[in-house]
C-alpha cells in the first residue's frame, strides 16, 4: 500500500457517498448534503435532460468552473475561441437577480476542439481568475447529482464540503483494506487496484459511441445526398420554366406579328418563319428590324401617293387655266 501514496484514480460513474469520501471507500454518508443527494438519486429526482436551457452535442461541450463575477459572454467567448470554433456559449446567471453564477457551457464545432480545450484551457487566467475545465458531466456521467441537491465535485475547504473523483480533486489510493462486500451493496465501483495514475496525468473525457458516430456520418452523408437531389430537382424545374416563359415570349411575339401582318394586309405566304433554334434575343432584334422596316416602307409609300396626288392637281391646274381664262374674257366683251 505504501507505493500507492502518490496515486490517484478518477470516478467514472457518480455516487453521492463515494464522491464524499477522499478515497472512494466510504460506506456512509458524512455530511447531510451527501444524505440529501443519495436520497434525491434514490428517488430518482434529478433528471439531466429536464432542463430546456441546456442543448448541444455533450461530446463537444466543456464546463468552466470557478469563472469571475466580472466575466461577460463576450469575454468568455473571446477567451475560449483560440481552442477552437465556438458553436454555442451559455453563462449561467441567477434567475432572479441576473448575476452570474461563475460556471458555464462551452460547446465547439468538433470533438476534436473539446479535446484541446478540455487539455489546454484547465487552470487558465479569465479576469484575474484561475478557471478549470471539464467535460460535461451532467450529461455523460451515470448517476450524475448536481451541486444545489448536495452533490457535484471539488469544492473548496472552507465550504466544508468537499466532493472527490473530479479532474481537480481526484480519489486518492486507499491505505485501508478495501470493503469490496459493502461496496457491492451500495452499488459503489471499487477503486481499480493496480490500475491506478499519477496525479499529473490528465484523465480522458468519454468518447463518441461508435454507432453514434457512424449514425452522424450516415446522416451526413443522408442529408448531403438529399441536398444534390434537392438543387438537381430545383435546377431541372428551374430550366423547365425557363424553356416554358422563352416559349410563351415567342408565341405571343408570333401571334402579334401575324396580327399585324393582316392588319397590314402582308400575305403569310411572305411571312419569315421562326426557327425553334432561335434564341429569345436573336428573335427580338430580328422583330425589331422588321417593324422597323414596315415603318419606313409605308412612310416612303405614303409620301410617294402625296406626292403623285399633288401632281396631278398641278397639270389638271395647268389644264384649266386657260379655259378659264377665255370664258373671262369672253365675259367682259359682252
Amino acid at each position: 500500500m505504501s507505493s500507492n501514496i502518490n496515486s490517484v484514480f478518477y470516478a467514472e460513474s457518480y455516487h453521492p457517498i463515494q464522491a464524499g469520501s477522499i478515497d472512494g471507500t466510504d460506506i456512509l454518508p458524512h455530511d447531510n448534503a451527501v444524505y440529501r443527494a443519495l436520497l434525491c438519486s434514490n428517488a430518482a429526482l434529478y433528471d439531466p435532460t429536464g432542463d430546456p436551457k441546456i442543448i448541444g452535442d455533450p461530446y463537444c461541450t466543456v464546463f468552466v468552473g470557478r469563472l469571475s463575477h466580472l466575466t461577460t459572454e463576450p469575454t468568455l467567448h473571446k477567451a475560449m475561441s483560440k481552442y477552437g470554433r465556438i458553436k454555442n456559449l451559455r453563462l449561467v446567471r441567477h434567475i432572479v437577480t441576473g448575476a452570474s453564477r461563475r460556471f458555464a457551457f462551452v460547446e465547439f464545432e468538433t470533438e476534436r476542439e473539446m479535446r484541446r480545450a478540455y487539455q489546454d484551457a484547465h487552470h487558465a487566467i479569465i479576469d484575474d481568475a484561475e478557471i478549470i475545465v471539464d467535460y460535461n458531466r451532467q450529461k455523460l456521467m451515470p448517476g450524475w447529482i448536481p451541486r444545489r441537491l448536495g452533490g457535484g465535485l471539488g469544492g473548496r475547504k472552507e465550504s466544508g464540503q468537499l466532493r472527490f473523483g473530479g479532474r481537480e480533486r481526484p480519489f486518492r489510493a486507499p491505505l485501508q483494506p478495501i470493503p469490496y462486500e459493502d461496496l457491492k451493496k451500495l452499488g459503489i465501483t471499487p477503486p481499480p487496484e493496480g490500475r491506478y495514475m499519477s496525479r499529473f496525468q490528465v484523465p480522458s473525457p468519454p468518447r463518441k459511441p461508435r454507432k453514434l458516430v457512424e449514425k452522424e456520418e450516415y446522416s451526413y452523408k443522408r442529408s448531403s445526398v438529399d441536398r444534390e437531389e434537392l438543387s438537381q430537382r430545383s435546377s431541372s424545374m428551374e430550366r423547365d420554366e425557363h424553356r416554358r416563359t422563352v416559349g410563351r415570349k415567342q408565341d405571343s411575339r408570333k401571334r402579334s406579328y401575324v396580327e399585324e401582318e393582316s392588319q397590314y394586309g402582308k400575305s403569310s405566304e411572305d411571312r419569315p418563319e421562326c426557327s425553334p433554334n432561335t434564341t429569345s434575343i436573336e428573335t427580338d432584334h430580328d422583330y425589331k428590324w422588321r417593324t422597323l422596316d414596315r415603318e419606313e416602307h409605308y412612310h416612303s409609300r405614303s409620301n410617294a401617293e402625296g406626292g403623285e396626288i399633288s401632281r396631278k392637281r398641278s397639270s389638271r391646274d395647268k389644264e384649266e387655266l386657260p379655259s378659264k381664262r377665255h370664258r373671262h374674257y369672253s365675259r367682259s366683251n359682252h
